[in-house]
Order: structure tokens, then sequence, then C-alpha cells
């Protein structure tokens, strides 16, 4: 009931829109209370300005507020995209101090440890429970650029937020099957050869049609069936009101990342040997950035090491990744280390790493996909926390409302 009141009042003064793209956060910690609304990922702003944190009811700008928020979203928001929220901080007052800033507007808490934990672990565990749901917002913005004279404002990247916490009630062997054969298989599958024979590039771009079997759009799969793909790059799905559009190579990219979280999280990223050891030829610089970090890259699937002045020899990849581009990931890599303090190690930085790895394991635009390989594709993202928005914020899916598309035609 409080959030509830909360939101009445959140709308008036932040606008609707706001309220209908947060997520409700309850979180509690020796005997601390966070409560309040954080907008989903997609929902963001290039600024911090619409980011509020009240103490026992006191608006507060603290920096380990905003280093605790910018902690939580850092999986989720590329550079220069900040979250949008409202947090709420309710604590026994002999626990903080109010009078450590002249205007009241800082606070010191006497376990910051605690109240930082807190509100990082709040806010990761509504995002992880809000499954693919992201903002409703890019579906106006798409729309907007097909009225005429319309101008479409700055994309602040949006979904629907129909299916929220979508869990199907079972997988379907065949679905298996198809996303077995076509995503990068895991160690010990076979499938690399057919995987790859696959892989080209449309020149026509013209719209590949499912088969005439396919199944009708079902409540149960929020992202609908595939009925084609576009240019090689987009999946078009029917739902049950509506279309999805699909960037196929977004989309999977993020369900390699979080593959690879979950493996990093259980038992290592598994891995598979070259038949033949890649030799990558490197400026000097990133040979040695790159094997300078070898033991570390080796954590994630990545066995390497140097092979004369300015190269580096591949012994091992990645399981997830499948055939990659390993020159291309190297070089990828090494830019990327390039930004890193040497102190720093990968764990500091496993997200941008892990990141700039499942984009090279991602199936790529241009690529043709069957009815069965799409289809596993929009099951897969529904099963998958944090599928609506690829590795760097943006949005991996957009769906238009059959309402919305009749209105384009004027048929409303």
């Amino acid at each position: 009931e409080l959030l509830d009141a909360r939101a009445a009042r959140l709308a008036r003064v932040m606008g609707r829109e706001f309220v209908e793209n947060a997520l409700p956060v309850e979180a509690e910690r020796d005997g601390i209370r966070l409560t309040g609304l954080a907008g989903v990922p997609t929902y963001n702003r290039g600024n911090a300005t619409q980011q509020y944190m009240f103490v026992n009811g006191r608006p507060v700008r603290d920096k380990l507020f905003t280093g605790a928020v910018r902690g939580a979203y850092q999986d989720f928001l590329s550079g220069g995209r900040h979250a949008v929220l409202v947090l709420f901080l309710d604590v026994d007052p002999a626990f903080v101090d109010v009078n450590v800033h002249p205007a009241k507007a800082e606070v010191r808490f006497r376990e910051p440890g605690v109240v930082r934990g807190l509100i990082v672990g709040g806010l990761r565990s509504v995002l992880a429970a809000a499954g693919h749901r992201a903002s409703t917002t890019v579906a106006g913005q798409a729309l907007g650029a097909f009225r005429p004279g319309v101008q479409p404002e700055t994309p602040r990247f949006a979904m629907p937020t129909r299916g929220n916490s979508y869990m199907p009630r079972q997988d379907s062997a065949a679905a298996r099957q198809a996303f077995a054969t076509w995503q990068a298989p895991e160690a010990g599958q076979s499938g690399v050869a057919e995987t790859a024979a696959r892989e080209f590039i449309d020149p026509s771009g013209r719209v590949e049609a499912e088969p005439a079997t396919a199944p009708a759009p079902s409540p149960e799969f929020p992202l609908g069936v595939a009925r084609g793909q576009v240019h090689g790059t987009y999946i078009v799905a029917q739902t049950m009101d509506g279309i999805v559009l699909v960037d196929q190579h977004a989309a999977h990219e993020r369900l390699v990342y979080e593959r690879m979280k979950r493996q990093l999280d259980e038992n290592g990223v598994a891995r598979q040997g070259l038949l033949l050891p890649e030799v990558v030829e490197m400026d000097e610089t990133d040979a040695d950035r790159i094997a300078a970090r070898a033991d570390e890259l080796a954590s994630l699937g990545l066995v390497l090491e140097r092979f004369g002045p300015g190269a580096v020899v591949v012994r091992e990849t990645p399981a997830l990744l499948g055939q990659c581009d390993i020159r291309g990931l190297l070089n990828d890599l090494a830019d990327e280390l390039a930004e890193f303090d040497q102190a720093t190690g990968l764990q500091d930085r496993l997200q941008d790493v892990c990141a700039t790895m499942a984009c090279h394991g991602s199936v790529r635009a241009g690529r043709r996909l069957n009815a069965e390989e799409m289809n596993a594709l929009l099951r897969e993202m529904e099963r998958t926390p944090h599928s609506g928005q690829c590795n760097h914020g943006r949005p991996t899916y957009v769906e238009l409302h059959l309402n919305d598309i009749e209105r384009l035609f004027g048929r409303r």
C-alpha cells in the first residue's frame, strides 16, 4: 500500500511514464529498510538528475548512493546513460549523521558498507526478477518515426511491459534441439560444421517466410511466433495483439553473455580446444598487454601464450563462442585492456571483458535463420533475465500493438 501511494504521488511529480516503466523496490538488511521505484534499464537518461534518494524522509545527494546505483546498473547501461529511480531509506537516526553538510544535502552512515550492499543487492534482485521486461517508450518512438511531421525524440530505449516475469511451463524438445544446432555449442557438442555452413549474407535483403505449418500465436509466448526474417538481421514475430521486431545479433549477444556469467558462477567457463592453434600477430604493446593477462583470461576460457615478438598463440577458446573471429576478438580485448589500470584485475572489470567476448560469439547480422531457429531464440529470450537489452544497453526487440499499427493506416 505504501508503494502504491508513493507511485501515485510520483506519477504526478515525475510523470506516469516513469511509473509505468519502474520496478517496485523492497529490501531490508540489519534493520535498514529500502523501498522505492527503480526504472528498467532501457528507460534511462543522459544524466543523473532523475535519481532521487530520501533518508528518513529527507532528500539527500550522497556519493555512496550514486556509486551504489551505478554499480547496480553497470551491467545493463552503456557509458553516458543513467538510471531513473526514487529510493527511500529508513534507518535508525543513531546510525546516520545528517550534519556533515551545511545544507544537510549529504549524510554519513555509521556502516556505509551495509547501506551500499543493501542498495546494490536490492536493485540487482529487482532487475533480475523483471525477466525480459524493459521500457514501454520505444514503441511510441518507433511509431512517431512513421507519422508525417512528427520528429521522434531522442531514444531512451524501450520495450513492452507485458510478460515481465515470464517463465515457460515447459521446453519443447524441438525448440531445445533447434537452439542447440545454431547457438555457439558447448564443449563436447557436435554441430559446429553444420552451424558454420549455414552462415552467409543474403545480399537480396528479402524476407524469409516461415513454413505454412508454423504455430499460431499463444499467450504462453510473450514474444510471439516467428513469421519471417528481414534483411538477414531482424526477426518478425506475431503476438496475440501485435508484432515484435527482434535484432537477432543484439538478442543473442545478451544470451551468450548471461550464459557466460552463469558458468563463471558455477564451474567456470567451458573451453574448446582448437584443432590447429591460431597465431595472431599484433602490435607489440597489445601483445604484451594480452600476454600479461593470460592467467586471468584462462579463467574465462581463453587460453593463450606469447609467441615470439608481436604475436600470441591461442590454443583454447570459450565453448560458448563457437567458431568466432579470434583475431578480431583479441584486438577488441587488447583495446579493452588498454583502458584498465595496470593494477586493475579482470574480476573488477569482468562485465566489460565478458561483454566483449559475448559479442564475438553471437549470431551475426546477415545470417539467415529458419523458423525453428528464430522461435528457439525467442523462447530463450523469454527465459533469460535482462534479455530486453543488449550488453550496451540498447533494446533487443520492439513491440508494436495492433491498435497502434491500425492507427498508422487510419483504421482507427
